[in-house]
């Protein structure tokens, strides 16, 4: 099938999904599905799959193609958002959330809250995947924004916008690395400048945001459920011991911060231990199985059972059903971040991403806006910035090592790379989904608030970037 016509179906599957859940209020998760099997049909994806010969690899058909995006999301989100959410709600019902939010809001006023929160966030995303990241830091969200009677996508939008930053841009994420390796560039100096540029992103995610919090966004109707079970910050929280009830003063902030911190440090420690330590090391094999997020969210959510709710005097059915009383709203995010996996899949099966690749590279661009301009496209075919960035690196490996460049030339250029597969977060990327879903976002809002502000941080992102090539190639 010709370039242009693949690249009128990707258009047109992206415009039709917004038509359906905009203008005829299709549910996300059906209007996801129908999107993926018609575009899927109209790109000539197979409705069986073609086994592998020696002259052409396997093809999957259009329903295995979506079994497989939806398989492949939901196996590192599911698990994830299922155990984030029931830390979320024993925080949330203890009491906790609000005791923490109403002690840091007396500390620091309320002008300042929203900006510690995105340099704490900034920190936090180095070791730690951005939707985890994210996920984990749910409860701290809502707590303030209820603590400053705030919808939560006024904290929550510039903490998500600088995590997804540092996420796509300084190791060690996988998407950099790999991007890294395939390059050639130094992950050393990749680390330093991803780092020194993040910061001022983390400024303009806090301030950008601001400005687009300007309207207010009406708030989703399973968001707000979740969000107006919050109490007060000082509210007494009454718990069951058996058929008896009593009031008992809601935990500690300080108890709180240890549960929500604890997963974060267990995390860096697996991370760490990958970084420093040679493959097939024992410690580091300890540490990363320690270090692995769902068992460090597990670990978590087992402490925070017996800290805030048994030794406050819940019995194990009343902290049973508070546990299975987080599942029902994360279902929602969970299903929906999955089809928006499945949409993903196809637009890879299709060839929309390639062929929209393909273009920009014959185009004769300057290395450095070829390599931001492709990872860009690249994000906005397929959703996922981490195979944006590898694929974008794996095209322009040859011109790069081929290319004479010198070594922070080559950082730069990872680093142009990383910044494009920022922007454009949409309707096929997974992580649009797992924001809009917890901040209480339409898909119109989702677009006009967290697609904008990714995109100016990638467009900040790279020109960061290229302030690095041209002081390096100026120097020589």
């Amino acid at each position: 099938m010709s370039t242009p016509v693949l690249l009128a179906i990707g258009v047109g599957g992206i415009l039709l999904l917004l038509l359906l859940i905009v203008r005829f209020k299709v549910n996300a998760f059906l209007a996801l599905l129908i999107t993926s099997i018609l575009v899927g049909l109209a790109a000539g994806i197979p409705l069986a799959t073609i086994p592998a010969t020696d002259d052409s690899p396997e093809r999957l058909g259009i329903i295995p193609a979506i079994v497989a995006g939806m398989g492949g999301t939901l196996g590192s989100v599911a698990i994830l958002v299922a155990l984030g959410a029931m830390l979320g709600r024993i925080i949330e019902l203890s009491g906790g959330a609000s005791s923490l939010a109403g002690r840091f809001t007396k500390i620091l006023g309320p002008r300042r809250v929203s900006g510690a929160l995105t340099a704490a966030a900034l920190v936090l995303a180095i070791p730690v995947f951005f939707d985890v990241g994210f996920i984990i830091l749910v409860p701290i969200i809502y707590g303030f924004s209820h603590a400053a009677g705030l919808n939560p996508v006024k904290f929550g939008l510039p903490i998500a916008g600088i995590m997804l930053a540092v996420h796509v841009a300084v190791p060690p994420h996988p998407g950099v690395v790999g991007g890294a390796a395939l390059l050639g560039a130094d992950v050393g100096w990749l680390t330093l400048l991803g780092i020194l540029i993040a910061v001022p992103l983390g400024v303009i995610s806090h301030f950008f945001s601001k400005w687009l919090n300007r309207r207010d966004f009406p708030m989703l109707a399973s968001t707000k459920e979740m969000f107006e079970s919050f109490g007060g910050a000082d509210a007494p929280v009454t718990t069951m011991t058996g058929t008896s009830t009593r009031t008992v003063a809601p935990p500690s902030a300080a108890m709180v911060l240890t549960l929500i911190i604890t997963p974060l440090v267990m995390i860096g420690l697996g991370t760490t231990a990958a970084t420093i330590l040679p493959a097939g090391d024992p410690i580091r094999n300890v540490l990363g199985f320690i270090g692995a997020p769902i068992f460090a969210l597990l670990v978590t959510v087992l402490l925070a059972g017996y800290f805030l709710g048994v030794r406050k005097g819940w019995s194990r059915a009343h902290l049973s059903e508070v546990f299975e009383s987080a599942l029902p709203p994360a279902a929602i995010v969970i299903l929906v971040t999955g089809a928006g996996g499945a949409f993903a899949r196809i637009l890879t099966e299709s060839g929309i991403g390639t062929a929209l690749a393909d273009t920009l590279l014959a185009t004769g661009l300057p290395i450095m806006l070829l390599a931001f301009l492709v990872s860009l496209a690249l994000r906005a075919a397929q959703g996922s910035a981490t195979v944006a960035i590898l694929t974008t690196a794996g095209l322009l490996s040859e011109a790069v090592v081929d290319g004479g460049f010198s070594s922070l030339q080559v950082v730069a250029i990872t680093l142009a790379i990383a910044f494009g597969a920022l922007g454009l977060s949409h309707v096929n990327d997974s992580g649009f989904w797992v924001v809009t879903r917890y901040l209480g976002l339409s898909v119109a809002d989702g677009l006009r608030s967290w697609t904008v502000l990714t995109t100016v941080l990638g467009l900040a992102g790279f020109a960061g970037a290229s302030v690095v090539w041209a002081v390096v190639s100026a120097t020589g």
